[in-house]
This record gives C-alpha cells, structure tokens and sequence, in this order.
C-alpha cells in the first residue's frame, strides 16, 4: 500500500513513530515538539486508542495534552470496526490538526481499523499536511510492512520476525520500538532481509523519528535510532533458511543516531546534529540539511 497521493500543491505532513515509554511528566519534548507542529495551542488533536484495551489510555493521552496547552484534544472511542464507520469520527479527523496513535497491540490496531473510513482518513489527512505520531503499536502500523511480532534477540534467524500489512503512511522502511529495552536487532535484521528496498527503523523507548516531508528523519528524544539500510547487501541467506536457522546477511549497513541526528531516506544518509563541530561531515553537508 503506497501513502495516500499530495493534492492541490499540499504538502505531506510530519510522520512520527515513537518507540514507547515516552516521557509523560517532565519535559516531554516528544509530545511538545508533535504539538507544535499541529499548531500548538490552537491545534485540534485527536487521540487513536484502539491498540489499547485500557479505558485510560484515551482520556490519559488528553490530560498530557491539555497539560502543554492543547486547546482542543479529543480520543475515539473506537473498539470494533463497526465503530470505524461513524460519520462523527470521520468528522473529527476531518477537522483535526493532528492525530496520535496509542500503544498496545499492533495487530488489535490492524485488525480494526485496516481498510476502513478511518484508515483512509488517518492517510488523507497526513497527505493533506496534518501531522500523525504513532507511539509503540502506533508507530509499528505507520509503515506499509508491519512488525507484526517475532523473537526478542540479537540473532537474524528464518522465522525471528513476522510482518502483517500496516496503514502505509510510507512505505519506504520497516518499524520496531521498544528496540534496545527488548533486544529486538534480531527481527529488525530478520525483516531487512526480506526486502532489501525497505530500511530499517528501531526506535528506543523515549525516543521519535520525526520524518518529515522531505524525507528527512531527526532524532528527538533520550535514546537512539537504529537505522538497518540493506540496500547494498550482497548476500542473504533467507531464501533458504529454515524457520529457527540463523542467517547470513553480509553488506549490510547500521547507523546509531541519538538525540539531533539526521537521516535522508531517500539518500540514505547519517548526518550528525547541526551544532556538531566534530569535523566527522563537511560543513556543507550540515548546511544542506
């Protein structure tokens, strides 16, 4: 499933996969830098809770933005896919200046909400410019190719990952959270392998890619992004592997990128932050990005 197509000259709005476990009490920077692009205090927010089967997580996520000033926070009550044919949530997310997705299950978000009015209002609105953050499960669904569920270890292997179909707001990577708190690089590497064209985004707790629409990712956040580009692998051996095998995966290119750290996508390039004077990358690589 490709993104929803830009119309009229709009320009696609920011995706933001969270890795779980964000901030809720301090500084928040993850939801304060989501709200400001959804026009801060004057931004319509609505809250997707649909992974989650706690009645809190909904009226929860609208305390924390009210708490930075939100004016107009509301969540969908959404639990069936019947409930996905309201005319009122389509409505809500018509008007809306921002939309963020809750943790949870990622199949439980699937499962309800795949191929329905809301799905295909979530995608018109970030195609039409609105900002859409996803956090855990919520970031997982974001891609075309969902990390559906898999092992929880360091080690590629034949059966160290299942993939589902996601909502496809991009379809140029692959998304895991809670990365490094659930040793996950095993089934990050896993589904590489299986379509090199697709990179691999591994998101820490506490930690966004904010991926604007540009392509441009920058790190936010008090962990790191691991990026997994497969582009240029010269060999897998997933095509014969049995299902407990561990694979070969030789070319392979992995980037860490913590707090101000870039990545062009389509390049696929590491740049470090922009105040970095390390010397590590030209002066006119910073500027240019």
């Amino acid at each position: 499933m490709c993104p929803a197509p830009v119309l009229n000259q709009a320009q696609r709005g920011f995706i933001i996969p969270i890795g779980g476990g964000e901030d809720r009490e301090k500084e928040m920077l993850i939801h304060t830098k989501f709200l400001a692009l959804a026009g801060g205090e004057n931004s319509d927010i609505v809250v997707v809770p649909t992974a989650s089967q706690l009645d809190s997580t909904g009226p929860d996520y609208i305390d924390i933005f009210r708490s930075l000033g939100a004016e107009k926070v509301e969540f969908l009550p959404i639990t069936s896919r019947e409930d996905c044919d309201n005319p009122e949530y389509a409505a809500m997310l018509d008007r809306a200046t921002g939309i963020f997705m809750t943790g949870g299950n990622q199949l439980r978000l699937s499962t309800i909400l795949g191929g329905t009015l809301v799905a295909q209002k979530i995608r018109r609105r970030n195609a039409a410019g609105i900002p859409v953050a996803g956090t855990s499960a919520g970031a997982s669904i974001m891609s075309e190719h969902m990390v559906a569920g898999g092992n929880g270890n360091a080690v590629p292997s034949g059966d160290g990952v299942s993939l589902a179909p996601g909502m496809g707001l991009t379809n140029a990577v692959v998304i895991d959270q809670h990365f490094t708190q659930r040793n996950r690089l095993g089934r990050l590497l896993s589904a590489s392998s299986y379509n090199p064209f697709l990179i691999g985004l591994g998101i820490d707790e506490d930690t966004a890619a904010f991926i604007g629409p540009d392509d441009i990712l920058e790190v936010v956040g008090s962990g790191t992004v691991t990026v997994v580009d497969a582009g240029a692998m010269t060999y897998s051996s997933m095509w014969q592997a049995g299902r407990h095998d561990a694979l070969s995966l030789l070319g392979l290119k992995l980037d860490v990128l913590g707090e101000g750290c870039r990545y062009d996508l389509k390049n696929r390039h590491a740049y470090p932050p922009r105040d970095d004077k390390s010397g590590f990358c030209s002066l006119a690589d910073i500027q240019n990005k």
